[in-house]
């Protein structure tokens, strides 16, 4: 069932991925037009022009499916982490920049004899790496071996231009970004894209706090399966009532009992009994209900 759950997502453009940890996230993003290829063998794939992922089938997984309040007052998040006991999804948390060697590993075997980088920045759970054949940049990369990436302001100015693959890896697999990385002040591309952002990286947490991470558990990659409110791109959309029930099946089955009863709370009118409640979680899910219902009694306009 879990392999079923992976492989109708990864061939669901709606759906979006990412690996990693808080503050370095590679996201897997694609075009409903895009050409694609998909393998749903060993280990599920699909690459296109612009990034690849990869998704290994281990039987330790545990899918957590959860809702949050988001800053749209109409709207809400929704995602599926994907979590492994601690001492299987450890990685091999590295500090500092480590040559790796060919990325025998890479989806798509003409990058296979590049070279591989770790940039020291994935925590416990995910390696942050990035992958080059260009002479210029693995002598750059090389250079910075062994010593803290963001203390190395030099390399971490020339990476936009010189924009290695980026490959960030956990136990469940791997997202690659081809696409270049975009200046400082630039905008990131639509599709596969990273986002490493020293802010986050030094508060030391491994997911946002609104995931709920089992514990014991953790969460190098995520599932956001197709938002009913939202397009891939974030923009709002008409309300699309079979993505909001195919994600509330989801919820049934693998999310948290107490927030799914503070929606239904919400759901059937309940507001007393639960606006006074000491359950968080609970009333969590009331708040979420309470947008919800909107939309399931007039789904028709787009947020804005």
């Amino acid at each position: 069932m879990l392999r079923d759950l992976l492989v109708d997502h990864i061939r669901d453009p709606g759906a979006s991925w990412a690996c990693g940890r808080f503050g370095a996230i590679a996201e897997f993003h694609r075009d409903p037009e895009e050409p694609v290829e998909i393998a749903t063998g060993q280990a599920i794939e699909a690459s296109t022009s612009r990034g690849a992922i990869r998704l290994n089938v281990l039987p330790e997984l545990r899918p957590v499916a959860y809702e949050t309040i988001s800053s749209c007052i109409e709207s809400w998040g929704q995602g599926v982490a994907l979590c492994l006991p601690r001492e299987r999804a450890a990685m091999s948390g590295r500090a500092v920049v480590t040559e790796l060697g060919p990325d025998r590993d890479a989806v798509r075997p003409l990058d296979r004899d590049a070279i591989l980088f770790d940039l020291g920045l994935g925590g416990e759970q995910a390696d942050i790496c990035v992958r080059s054949a260009d002479p210029e940049a693995i002598a750059l990369l090389r250079a910075a071996c062994g010593a803290p990436l963001l203390q190395n302001n030099a390399l971490v100015h020339r990476l936009p231009a010189l924009s290695p693959h980026r490959v960030f890896c956990c136990r469940m697999g791997r997202i690659e970004v081809y696409q270049p990385i975009p200046a400082p002040d630039g905008k990131s591309p639509e599709g596969p894209h990273t986002h490493v952002l020293p802010r986050l990286l030094a508060h030391g947490r491994l997911n946002a706090a609104t995931v709920p991470v089992p514990e014991g558990w953790l969460a190098g990659m995520s599932l956001f399966p197709a938002h009913p409110l939202l397009r891939a791109d974030g923009q709002p959309t008409a309300f699309d009532a079979d993505r909001y029930h195919a994600f509330q099946s989801l919820m049934q089955q693998f999310g948290d009992p107490d927030l799914v009863a503070g929606k239904q709370a919400a759901f059937t009118g309940a507001q007393a009994e639960i606006a006074d409640s000491d359950e968080r979680r609970h009333a969590l899910g009331f708040r979420i209900g309470q947008r919800q219902r909107k939309w399931l009694q007039e789904p028709i306009a787009a947020t804005s």
